[in-house]
């Protein structure tokens, strides 16, 4: 305990000494700097405790490294990604340590061990009857993506009800857009993301995509928990920031979560984040008991094709033999409803469908996938009006697009204009 102290304390004086980039979590590309700092003061902080220090963790990636963009979600391409078992008494159990007169223990199974608080009765309350549709929603959502969820948390070594998390970090929406600009499932701000070698460009927010940010979440998760050495200070810190909780417990003097709910050094939203999870996990441990039926989802399943050049998702869709709308769901990284400009982008299909996708874009004229422009619709124009423009025939451009003569383009809209062909001479 008296070891964790002091090196908390030597956290913040690195951080205000100004070794630490200023913004939040832009610390982590120094994480080697922070490591040595550790390393040369480890032997005089033993001396004054009078422990031994423990054998270093190996073969462990370092805080912040990227994982491969390769990675798929099977057992035997994870499994070469190096994995920490936790150590004993590394579950959430000292999450919920509180005075024994205010509690009731649970007689749920839980990977996560839960005391009852009225802190924690309090956010049940409001999941179950102030937004009593939309956490049913949220549930349902986690249920189709919570198999992946499950496998890669487990890759990672991590505590499996942690997948609760993104119950209240977005109900596990793709779409979800924070004060900060955090985004996607995770809620990831962009410098945090880019670090974990999620891709966010004018083209890409990974940070939308269920897999990938999923996979950038656990990494995250673990890398705060071995450098707090506790869960409920990794979650503050993910909701927080690694620097201002660190800073806070060195200011604090103290080694706990709970010492902290009772200053003012981290806000409101971080001291109520831990008793907000545990709530949402005893809902979505045991739903029946609180009222909600969910009823067994299928999860998401796809297929992956490579596409080689930019392609309006509606003439994908169409190809595809599927809606639109399936695709833009299965997809929620593009920012455009065409695809990157990338000499291989992987799009998501719905299983079943990428042999008959692929079979159908080889029959395609050239000029869709090559000779098109890529133009953004402004208030006021019509199909008609880019033809005009482009000197481009109308009949080409609804076939590019896969539209009807009856659509209305919507302003800020992507479309593909295809370029005049030459007359023959």
């Amino acid at each position: 305990m008296h070891i964790r102290f002091f090196l908390l304390v030597l956290l913040s004086g690195i951080l205000t000494a100004g070794v630490v980039p200023t913004e939040a979590q832009a610390w982590l590309t120094d994480r080697y700097r922070l490591d040595e700092g550790l390393r040369l003061s480890a032997p005089l902080l033993f001396t004054l405790s009078g422990s031994e220090p423990e054998e270093p963790t190996t073969g462990d990636p370092p805080l912040g490294a990227t994982l491969d963009p390769t990675l798929r979600i099977d057992g035997s391409t994870l499994s070469s990604t190096p994995v920490v078992e936790s150590a004993p008494g590394t579950s959430l159990l000292e999450v919920t340590t509180t005075d024994p007169l205010e509690a009731v223990e649970e007689t749920l199974d839980f990977d996560v061990p839960i005391v009852r608080t009225p802190k924690i009765g309090k956010h049940i309350q409001f999941f179950t009857f102030h937004i009593r549709d939309r956490f049913e929603l949220w549930l349902l959502r986690l249920e189709r993506h919570r198999p992946m969820v499950e496998q890669v948390f487990a890759e990672f070594n991590l505590p499996a009800d942690l997948i609760f998390l993104s119950l209240v970090e977005s109900g596990f929406n793709t779409n979800a857009v924070s004060r900060s600009k955090a985004v996607g499932p995770w809620q990831f701000i962009k410098s945090t993301a880019k670090t974990y070698g999620l891709r966010v460009d004018k083209w890409i927010d990974e940070r939308r995509d269920p897999v990938k940010s999923t996979l950038a979440a656990a990494q995250y998760l673990r890398d705060l928990y071995h450098l707090f050495g506790s869960w409920p200070l990794a979650m503050a810190a993910y909701n927080a920031g690694e620097r201002r909780v660190g800073r806070a417990l060195a200011r604090a003097h103290a080694d706990d979560f709970w010492d902290l709910t009772d200053t003012k050094l981290i806000r409101r939203e971080t001291k109520e984040y831990v008793p907000r999870f545990l709530a949402a996990t005893l809902i979505a441990k045991d739903p029946s008991r609180y009222g909600f039926l969910i009823n067994p989802q299928p999860p998401v399943e796809y297929e992956e094709a490579v596409i080689t050049r930019p392609i309006h998702l509606r003439v994908a869709a169409k190809a595809a033999g599927v809606t639109y709308q399936e695709l833009k769901a299965l997809n929620p990284e593009l920012r455009k409803e065409i695809t990157p400009p990338d000499p291989a982008y992987r799009l998501k299909v719905p299983a079943g469908s990428k042999d008959l996708l692929l079979s159908n874009l080889a029959t395609y004229p050239d000029w869709k996938h090559i000779q098109a422009t890529r133009y953004r619709v402004r208030h006021g124009e019509t199909l008609l009006h880019f033809a005009t423009r482009h000197h481009t025939p109308l009949s080409a451009i609804l076939e590019a697009n896969a539209l009807d003569k009856s659509y209305k383009p919507k302003p800020g809209e992507w479309l593909l204009i295809p370029k005049p062909v030459k007359a023959k001479s």
